[in-house]
């Protein structure tokens, strides 16, 4: 017990008790830039946002903009509060150095999402706003173009988060990338049906839409003898904001035309014949 109160009192000598106060007070100015730092590092990425948003700057570079500003801003902050507390920087850098090799091993496909982000922000196969095919089969309008993933909003409010490694490795359909796009449209039509007729209803609805443009001028061509039906494609032309609108509209109103002038929609059927 005496070693223990004199080893106390060697402890708390005015020499010692100066430095552990000194690193306490260290470690609170060191948390306290964290803070302040962290919330300026946030102000200044929306302020910066803000401003490239004033400047008509295409919202994909602004969300990849603000996400790698936000970034690096606190990592800075870090550093700072790390010489407050006597790491240097150089040596903490080394230490974020090995640290960062060694996650870097643990997460090698993340960081393949981060390069496969900026390869996508440099070659912009799509941007915010289209409508695309993307990851292997997901549809939908891009809302936001991250450092490691792709945020998509399917036509059912779905929202679909596709790593940004999966885009790059996928074929990549833009499907509202230029402007104006083409509706892939198939009518099957019965064999004792008239493709004059039928081509004519088409044409009268595809008139009456109020998205489809004049040039391209709409046409129906047979595409197919099919088993059961005689297949009419056309391919009306809108812009790319009403491709759905275009879509809905003549599969509806090619089936109620279809059924007032007396024109057949054949479905498969089979004939079963007895034999005694």
């Amino acid at each position: 017990m005496d070693q223990i109160n004199e080893w106390i009192e060697e402890l708390m000598t005015p020499e010692n008790q100066a430095t552990m106060v000194g690193y306490v007070v260290n470690i609170a100015i060191a948390l306290l830039i964290i803070l302040i730092g962290f919330w300026v590092a946030n102000r200044l990425t929306k302020a910066i946002g803000k401003q490239m948003e004033n400047s008509k700057v295409d919202p994909t570079i602004i969300n990849f903009a603000k996400s790698v500003v936000g970034t690096g801003l606190k990592i800075l902050v870090v550093l700072v509060a790390a010489g407050q507390v006597g790491i240097e920087a150089t040596s903490f850098v080394a230490i974020l150095a090995a640290m960062g090799f060694a996650i870097g091993l643990a997460l090698q496909g993340t960081l393949g999402h981060f390069a496969s982000g900026v390869l996508l922000l440099f070659f912009r196969p799509y941007k915010v706003g289209d409508l695309v095919e993307i990851g292997g089969g997901q549809t939908g309008t891009v809302k936001e173009l991250g450092i490691f993933n792709t945020v998509l909003a399917t036509l059912d409010n779905k929202k679909v988060i596709v790593p940004n490694g999966t885009v790059s490795s996928n074929i990549i359909t833009n499907i509202s990338g230029q402007g104006i796009i083409g509706v892939e449209l198939t009518y099957g039509i019965g064999y004792n049906d008239s493709i004059d007729k039928a081509r004519e209803v088409i044409l009268a609805v595809g008139e009456a839409c109020p998205w489809i443009l004049d040039d391209p001028k709409q046409g129906v061509v047979v595409a197919e003898h099919g088993d059961s039906s005689v297949n009419l494609a056309t391919r009306p032309f809108c812009k790319s904001e009403h491709y759905w609108d275009t879509f809905f509209y003549m599969q509806e109103h090619v089936k109620k035309a279809f059924d007032r002038e007396g024109i057949s929609i054949p479905f498969p059927q089979r004939d079963v014949h007895m034999v005694k």
